[in-house]
């Protein structure tokens, strides 16, 4: 596919290294990369989730996590207190950062992440920001309760903020709406947003592992239009080895 100027533009902006490094990730994930080695779709008590920013980030070192993002809906807060329970427990483990045994315990990459409500096709969507700036003024009407209003709800405008921020702007769980996929992808790459989610659980399983259906579909289509493809378990309950 043949990429327009301007949505050249906009994936080429200047961003930060962190989000050059997750963007590498992203080009590298496959079916086997979530849960055990990344993560990039949690929910915490800061939005809708029953995991505190705490006890997930006990279970991501337990489970031995390389990179991970959470997404709360329209708030940084669980990103925020995960910062802090690291730095803690850094303080806890200094044995564990050097030597033989720095393996043990490792703390996984975080990178800031959202989940944003926004209109895509005529569609109620949820778009998934990553490695944007926290504090930047872009964001601002993104990181606030329910979300932002009128024509800041729109899919270009929340992609534009996130990109504008540093970030990478991803379309969750794309199979998930009442529009064909096919259309919603089609629309948001002419936007120029950076990825889907191409590995998600539709059914829930008891042991995660992507719906093979939807994720042959949207792979197709992210190879078609050159986007990324992240995954994630969209954990809501108390495990993140589970959406719920």
């Amino acid at each position: 596919m043949t990429v327009s100027p301007a949505i050249a533009s906009a994936r080429n902006r200047e961003t930060p290294q962190s989000t050059l490094a997750l963007k590498q990730i992203f080009k590298a994930v496959n079916a086997e990369s979530c849960p055990h080695f990344y993560n990039f779709h949690m929910h915490t008590v800061c939005s809708d989730g029953r995991l505190t920013p705490e006890a997930l980030m006990e279970q991501s070192v337990a489970i031995q996590l390389l990179g991970m993002a959470i997404t709360d809906h329209h708030s940084i807060a669980g990103y925020k207190r995960a910062l802090t329970w690291m730095e803690d427990w850094r303080w806890r483990h200094p044995a564990s950062l050097g030597g033989r045994n720095r393996n043990r315990n490792r703390l996984p990459r975080i990178w800031p992440g959202v989940e944003i409500n926004g209109l895509l096709a005529e569609t109620e969507v949820h778009l998934l920001g990553y490695g944007f700036r926290p504090d930047a003024v872009e964001m601002e009407p993104y990181l606030q309760s329910g979300g932002a209003l009128g024509e800041l709800r729109q899919a270009h405008k929340i992609i534009n903020a996130i990109q504008s921020a540093g970030g990478l702007a991803v379309l969750a769980h794309p199979a998930r709406y009442r529009t064909r996929v096919d259309v919603l992808i089609t629309a948001a790459a002419h936007l120029g947003i950076d990825g889907v989610e191409t590995y998600y659980a539709y059914d829930n399983p008891e042991e995660w592992r992507p719906s093979p259906r939807q994720t042959a579909a949207v792979s197709e289509l992210a190879d078609q239009f050159g986007l990324l493809s992240t995954c994630g378990t969209d954990t809501h309950g108390p495990n993140l080895l589970r959406r719920l």
